[in-house]
């Protein structure tokens, strides 16, 4: 699949602008050659493709107050009660195991303090802290903390305040802006009522209402600008002023220095306009070839995966420099935990290497008896509809097989446990143990929660989807 072809968001309903008044100073005049700008506008496309795509997740959940993603304003926190449906498309291949909490944090003023209420050690949660580099850098959870709970205080990179009373742990990242995920285990529909009383007990708070404090001054405005529509994310030249525009929350760190200094050369500038409509027609070529050829490489890059996406994710130490690793992440589907957290295999081809399709074939995904997925927490498979990579609407509101539904599926005469990957209903017999798939192409993405060393080291590798006619 093309990924020029896929939407990385598809924000319904909200009004995006492919450009924005700006009080911002220009950037200066770019006087870079047109094969320089090209080089150069290939490396800031795949650097920066993370960064902006993560703005428009940002501008949609914690910016946009009429939209019907927005999430609530910054350092607050919102708890979705529910599991998400086909009407959530704020971000590609959510999952539907795990009720979310979200929060946005701008630390520019002064750090925020998670609270987690105790929980039974059974439940698997966990909070998923990326910085606008989308670097998972740190985890609140059951893997790492534990279900005790505890205060944790985030800090942004120009805080180095002694440790609060009361304080279980100090956090720091790199960047001003923070995204938190926060998933937590759903046993069954009977169960919701658990997840709210755990849910009502998150808490996001600045250090000084932590502490009954006086504030310090509050950071300047912003003027937050639209971000771009999904259909140009890709080829417009306003991809340079987003990306811009972000560096500013994100300080130059020491490794990066030279890289973003070549980025100024074709005007990139942190906090500076960067005006497309400046540049001469031999210039606006340059550039758009550098965005293409930039695409180019994350496309081959997503081709060589055969579905192991877990190359992808992680903290800085995890995936050094390697750009094109983080933005083919952010395209298959942003947000994704480290491997230690979660292991995500996608299954876009059938066992014979053809692109999986519900119009054409039915297919069938086997686990043998006994070996199932090897996991502390719980594992999971959904349908995505290609190429916006969303949830597949079907007349039984499902969109996985997961193992809390185990014992309602249907195991083989052998033990074994078959799976029916169809868009039209394999029988009433047969239904428990069926995920509807949309009448065109689609993508299956296993989700592997707090996977065991055997799944760690590919000692168990996740079984074939096998057409069968």
């Amino acid at each position: 699949m093309s990924i020029k072809r896929a939407c990385f968001v598809a924000l319904l309903g909200v009004a995006f602008a492919l450009s924005a008044c700006r009080t911002a100073p220009k950037s200066p005049p770019v006087t870079a050659n047109a094969a320089d700008i090209r080089s150069i506008a290939k490396d800031a496309y795949i650097y920066g493709t993370p960064m902006v795509d993560d703005y428009a997740v940002i501008y949609a959940y914690s910016l946009d107050k009429g939209g019907p993603q927005y999430r609530g304003p910054f350092n607050t926190i919102l708890n979705i009660s529910r599991v998400f449906t086909p009407d959530d498309t704020a971000f590609v291949t959510p999952n539907s195991d795990t009720p979310y909490s979200f929060a946005g944090l701008d630390l520019r003023a002064e750090p925020v303090v998670i609270t987690i209420p105790p929980m039974e050690p059974k439940r698997y949660f966990v909070f998923q802290l990326m910085d606008l580099y989308t670097f998972n850098f740190a985890y609140i959870g059951t893997r790492t903390t534990g279900n005790r709970g505890g205060h944790y205080l985030i800090a942004g990179p120009g805080w180095n305040g002694p440790t609060p009373p009361g304080v279980t742990q100090v956090i720091r990242t790199e960047t001003q802006l923070v995204n938190v995920v926060g998933r937590t285990q759903l046993f069954n529909p009977a169960d919701l009522d658990n997840v709210r009383r755990i849910q009502s007990g998150y808490k996001v708070q600045t250090l000084s209402a932590f502490t009954s404090s006086t504030p310090p001054p509050t950071a300047p405005d912003v003027q937050w600008p639209a971000p771009l529509a999904p259909a140009n994310a890709r080829t417009s030249l306003e991809f340079f002023d987003r990306l811009a525009f972000m560096l500013q929350f994100a300080p130059v760190n020491p490794a990066e220095a030279d890289l973003r200094r070549r980025f100024e050369q074709i005007g990139v500038v942190p906090g500076r306009h960067f005006d497309p409509g400046a540049l001469s027609d031999e210039q606006k070529a340059a550039f758009r070839g550098g965005m293409d050829d930039g695409q180019k490489t994350i496309d081959a890059r997503r081709a060589t995966l055969n579905g192991k996406t877990d190359t992808l994710f992680g903290t800085r130490e995890y995936l050094k420099n390697d750009y094109v690793a983080r933005a083919t992440g952010t395209q298959v589907g942003i947000g994704a935990n480290s491997r230690e957290e979660a292991l995500y295999p996608v299954l876009e081809k059938d066992a014979s290497g053809e692109p999986l399709d519900g119009s054409k074939h039915r297919y069938v995904l086997r686990f043998a008896k006994g070996k199932l997925p090897p996991v502390n927490a719980f594992w999971s498979m959904t349908m995505y509809a290609l190429p916006s990579q969303l949830l597949v609407k079907n007349p039984m509101n499902r969109y996985l097989i997961n193992s809390p539904m185990l014992p309602n599926l249907k195991k083989d005469k052998d033990g074994g446990l078959t799976v029916y990957v169809q868009s039209t209903s394999p029988g009433k017999a047969k239904e428990a143990n069926w995920l509807p798939a949309p009448n065109g192409p689609f993508m299956v993405t296993m989700r592997y929660y707090w996977p065991k060393p055997e799944l760690l080291n590919d000692r168990w590798k996740s079984p074939s989807i096998q057409r069968v006619r």
